[in-house]
């Protein structure tokens, strides 16, 4: 029995190994659905769930597969990963002066057990002048991350205070995955 991360996500990957969990392979799934309208918690969890069915076909039988969606909501508007330096500058903008929520859904699967739930997390952002948001976006690190922003790094000095679990922000919600395995009893889980 194995433990795989459907994910290519080095956040991910690191908030695994302070549960505890040293041994596990990597095997991202190998396409990504458009989120599905409607209700952003279900929407993630419905993602969360096709990567791991996607990664379960590769998988052996018995393994143990972990996969996350992580979005940003403002106005009812979802914000991935930006396309570009544009979008990036859009999307931080938006997000200037407010509060929005960040949604992970998470999908742990292993032979007939399948456990698939959401967190959600409130997010205050400060407001940020033009200048702050294009010397961020120089750094390169909005690029890769939901809402064009990472918590644990630079863009950490534009946010005043969460509500909720801030590792769901970093984009797995640890506590919510301890519970998702501990029926599992997985090697290595603290």
């Amino acid at each position: 029995m194995s433990i795989i991360l459907a994910s290519a996500s080095p956040r991910r990957r690191e908030l695994l190994k302070m549960l505890g969990i040293e041994d596990f392979k990597i095997i991202p799934a190998p396409a990504e659905k458009p989120l599905s309208q409607g209700d952003t918690g279900k929407a993630v969890e419905n993602t969360a769930i096709d990567k791991a069915m996607q990664v379960k076909r590769l998988a052996s039988p018995g393994d143990i597969i972990i996969a996350a969606d992580t979005v940003v909501c403002i106005d009812n508007m979802v914000l991935g990963k930006p396309k570009d330096e544009r979008e990036a500058f859009e999307m931080l903008s938006s997000l200037s002066g407010r509060s929005h929520f960040v949604y992970t859904g998470v999908a742990v699967i292993s032979g007939d057990y399948k456990d698939v739930r959401s967190e959600k997390t409130e997010v205050f952002f400060k407001a940020m002048t033009p200048r702050e948001i294009e010397e961020y976006i120089a750094t390169g690190e909005p690029m890769d991350k939901a809402g064009a922003y990472g918590i644990q790094g630079r863009g950490a000095v534009f946010i005043s205070g969460i509500r909720g679990d801030y590792f769901n922000v970093v984009g797995l919600p640890v506590s919510l995955l301890w519970d998702m395995l501990k029926p599992l009893k997985p090697e290595g889980l603290l």
